[in-house]
This record gives C-alpha cells, sequence and structure tokens, in this order.
C-alpha cells in the first residue's frame, strides 16, 4: 500500500482508460456512417461494435486472472501497444472480416487496460485518497464519449473516419510511451500457476467470495439500467428539454460521483453508499413515474446512479487486500458490466413493447433493488 498518492501518475493511468473507453466510443459515434463504407455488410455490421462487449462477457474474470499472473504493467503496455495498433490497421479501413477481427483483438486489449489501470490506482494511492483516485477512473467512459462527441465527430467532418482512427492510435500509443517511462513495476505475490485448470477453479472461487464478486454483483444491475434508460426514456422527456437533459444526465453522474460520492467515501463504507445509491434510483424513478419523462426526476436518476459508479470501482480495494484480489475483482466487474451493457437496452425495450411505460418504470426500480439486495447478502455473508 502506497504511503503518498502518485496523482500525476494516477492521471497518466486515467488517460490510458479514456482510450480504452474510446474502444467502445470511437464506433458508437460515427455507427450510421459505416453502412457507407460497408454496403454489403447488411446487420453484421453490428458486430464491429458489439465485438469489444462480447469478449469482455466471456473473458472477463480470466483477464483477471491472467493480468494478475504476468504483472500489471507489462499487460497494461502490451494492451496500450496492441491497442495503438489495431487502431491504426482500421484507419486504412479494412475489409470487413479483417475490421471485426481487428475488433476482436481489441476487446482483449480492452479487457487488459480496464483490469490493469485501476488495480495499479488502488496500489498507487495512499487509503485516504483511494476514494478519489478511482472515483475519478470510473468517470472514464463517461468523459471519453464527451470528448469524442466533442472532438471526434467535428474531426470525422473534416479529414474522414480514417482520421478519427489514426488519432485514437496515436493517443493510445502516446499513453503507452508515457507509462512505459514513469510507470515501475508493482510488485505484488503471483497465487497460481497460469493454467487452464487453474484459470477454471478460480473462476468459481471468484465468484463464490463475497469479498470479490460483491462489486461485480451490484454493478451488473447498474450497468443493466443506465444505458438502457438513456435509450428508451427520450420520447418520453419534453421536446424543449430532450436534448439538454440527455447530454446532462452522463455529466450529472460524474459531477455527483466526484463530489458528494468522494467526501461520502470519508465517513461511510464503499458498500453502504452503494446501496445508498440504490435506494435514492429507486426513489428517483418513484418520481419518474408520477412525472414520465421529468426532467428534473432524470436529473435526480442520474445523480443518485453516479454515487453507485463511483463508489463500486472504490470497494473493489476495500474488500479485497492485495494486488491479485483486486484484479479478479475488477475483472468480474468487467464480466458483469460488459453482460449489463450488451443486455439492457434490449430488455427494457422488450418490457416497453409489452407494458409500456409504466411496466418499464417498475422494471427498473426491481432491476434496482435486486442491487441493493445482492450487496445486503454479500454483506451477510462477510459477517
Amino acid at each position: 500500500m502506497a504511503e503518498r498518492t502518485s496523482f500525476l501518475l494516477i492521471l497518466v493511468l486515467w488517460g490510458a482508460g479514456l482510450g480504452a473507453a474510446g474502444q467502445y466510443a470511437k464506433i458508437s459515434v460515427i455507427f450510421d456512417q459505416l453502412p457507407s463504407v460497408y454496403p454489403q455488410a447488411g446487420a453484421s455490421l453490428g458486430f464491429v461494435v458489439s465485438l469489444v462487449g462480447l469478449v469482455g462477457i466471456v473473458f472477463g474474470v480470466v483477464a483477471g486472472l491472467i493480468v494478475a499472473r504476468i504483472r500489471y504493467r507489462r499487460a497494461l503496455l502490451w494492451a496500450l501497444w496492441v491497442g495503438a495498433g489495431m487502431s491504426l490497421i482500421q484507419a486504412f479501413m479494412p475489409p470487413l472480416f479483417w475490421m471485426l477481427l481487428t475488433r476482436l483483438i481489441e476487446g482483449l486489449s480492452h479487457l487488459a487496460i480496464v483490469v490493469a489501470a485501476p488495480t495499479l490506482i488502488a496500489q498507487l494511492s495512499a487509503e485516504r485518497h483511494r476514494g478519489l483516485t478511482l472515483t475519478l477512473w470510473s468517470t472514464f467512459f463517461g468523459v471519453a464519449f464527451a470528448l469524442l462527441v466533442a472532438f471526434g465527430l467535428p474531426l470525422v467532418e473534416a479529414r474522414g473516419i480514417s482520421a478519427l482512427f489514426l488519432a485514437h492510435g496515436i493517443w493510445m500509443a502516446l499513453f503507452a510511451t508515457i507509462l512505459g517511462v514513469t510507470l515501475h513495476p508493482q510488485h505484488a505475490p503471483v497465487e497460481t500457476e497460469l493454467s487452464l485448470h487453474a484459470l477454471w477453479w478460480d473462476h468459481i472461487a471468484i465468484y463464490r467470495s463475497p469479498d470479490t464478486a460483491a462489486p461485480g454483483a451490484g454493478w451488473l444491475f447498474y450497468t443493466l439500467c443506465f444505458l438502457g434508460i438513456l435509450t428508451v426514456l427520450p420520447p418520453y422527456i419534453p421536446v424543449d428539454w430532450r436534448v439538454w437533459v440527455l447530454g446532462a444526465m452522463p455529466l450529472m453522474s460524474i459531477f455527483v460521483s466526484m463530489t458528494f460520492g468522494v467526501v461520502a467515501l470519508r465517513y461511510i463504507s464503499a458498500v453502504t453508499l452503494i446501496q445508498s445509491g440504490f435506494l435514492a434510483s429507486i426513489g428517483a424513478m418513484v418520481w419518474l413515474l408520477v412525472v414520465p419523462g421529468g426532467p428534473f426526476a432524470c436529473l435526480a436518476l442520474a445523480a443518485a446512479l453516479g454515487l453507485v459508479q463511483g463508489a463500486t470501482f472504490a470497494a473493489v480495494p476495500q474488500l479485497n487486500h492485495g494486488a491479485a484480489k483486486q484484479a479478479q475483482a475488477y475483472g468480474a466487474m468487467a464480466q458483469t458490466g460488459n453482460l449489463g451493457n450488451t443486455l439492457g437496452t434490449p430488455i427494457l425495450l422488450a418490457v416497453l413493447g409489452m407494458a409500456g411505460y409504466a411496466g418499464l418504470v417498475w422494471t427498473v426500480m426491481a432491476l434496482l433493488l435486486m442491487g441493493w439486495a445482492v450487496h445486503t447478502v454479500m454483506h451477510a455473508r462477510r459477517s
């Protein structure tokens, strides 16, 4: 455990995280333009977006186990260089098969980054600063999407899609170079040998443990809700408010997690803050049931979910001592988070089609209550 916090190095690791989030966002923001590049692709074009998430669902926990064994610095640097290489290949707009192959490899790169970087941040942070540094890390997805909308789309309009992929590749290579010079190896014991048999049994052990499984278990219900809500709620928000509210919701989550969330973590445990966030989110959904699409109810929901977002990352080192256990927990979060992001929108769209707006709200409340309940059960097991 560090006695002093390496804030500058942590900011660099966060910058690398922005590159990892960009592996998702760079495709999402220009997806409507891809049919003109691959006119014969049809429905298979969706895999250009989803492959990275599918890799996370299948290999999330395995990534946590492998990264712990091959060392965090080494895994992070290799992942950044591989990610840079894939983006540079994509800048040539290769045939669809090769584009999909680069996205598959990029999914493995993404997993290694989102496991190794927060584990390193936890190791480089003094205990009193971990709430702040890991809450900062939790913002990397929202900030990356905002940056790509603000700067990536104008770049595409001016220079084309290839320029966006090239810029992303340069970003990844830049942070790989900086970290290669400034980041020293973090010494942590390797608990078992790297083998298929050990990976299988460690995989089971992670999900049986109320320490390593708890953050990922709650994260599943958060991710099932947040992205899906942003997708299905807009038609119910008044037209005059819609664009403003949709832009403000992710920013509200980040703002609350970085302010109130960070302060709260100095006085209560991360798990308690997560549970408070889930309960406050249920309250916001009740508000949305009474006032469908209410702009301030939407912002209240985003604020409450922001508490869950930041505190979940902070819960990992609070519940798991040692870098190896923390990497395993972040691997589980990567797996459950990708599962939630993949399934959340289709589930909520199906509920909306069958049960209407009220059914949608009640379903989200049930998912949020499950998020609170799973932490309650895990806490009881730890006690």
